[in-house]
């Protein structure tokens, strides 16, 4: 699957706005400053296709990028507490449409600080998308701030909470270093693979 030739096609404000699911799509979840855009951005291979803002919680949209084959969508960052309940309850409706509209979701990528432990809104989130039977990994970034001993501390938490019988692939991520980049591409890939098949 080549990821080089993406193009931004539109951000939407509200559930109803949205397009129509005509291709696999590939969803990334995760909470403020969790380095969502520079995770998109490393998997791509563009500097500035999401954009990163310095301040948490000012993405209050769906973006949409179009890849050959699939579309990547960029959901806003959850968790931050210094945005108004208004915007919180936006976000929320925003998040449920899309969900709730029967899409064409080939894997949701999950995505949590590798340093911490993952929050209360990670762990309903990844509840959610196992209720609903969604596949999904979950992505760590920042693995490169950890030493040995944190990365081996960090890794049998994220697989004691998240791993289990199921197996979800738990993948440590560094946007400045690449570690993880090739093993998100072939995960995106693979399920990708799979839906085109089913249609």
């Amino acid at each position: 699957m080549n990821f080089s030739p993406v193009v931004f096609e539109q951000a939407f404000g509200s559930a109803a706005q949205l397009p129509p699911s005509s291709l696999p799509e590939v969803v990334f979840s995760g909470r403020s400053n969790v380095g969502k855009s520079s995770l998109i951005n490393r998997i791509v291979g563009r500097k500035s296709l999401a954009r990163v803002s310095a301040t948490p919680g000012k993405t209050g949209t769906i973006n949409f990028y179009r890849l050959p084959g699939c579309r990547l969508v960029d959901l806003p960052g959850y968790g931050y507490a210094k945005v108004s309940q208004a915007e919180k309850r936006r976000w929320s409706g925003l998040m449920e449409g899309y969900f709730s509209q029967g899409r064409r979701i080939a894997l949701v990528v999950q995505i949590v600080d590798f340093r911490h432990a993952p929050t209360e809104d990670d762990q309903m989130m990844v509840d959610f998308l196992r209720s609903c039977g969604t596949p999904f990994c979950i992505v760590a970034t920042k693995s490169d701030k950890l030493n040995r001993a944190q990365r081996e501390e960090q890794t049998a938490l994220l697989d004691g909470l998240f791993g289990g019988p199921q197996g979800v692939p738990v993948i440590p991520f560094s946007s400045l270093k690449g570690e993880g980049v090739a093993e998100l591409q072939r995960q995106i890939a693979l399920r990708c693979e799979e839906m085109a098949q089913d249609f």
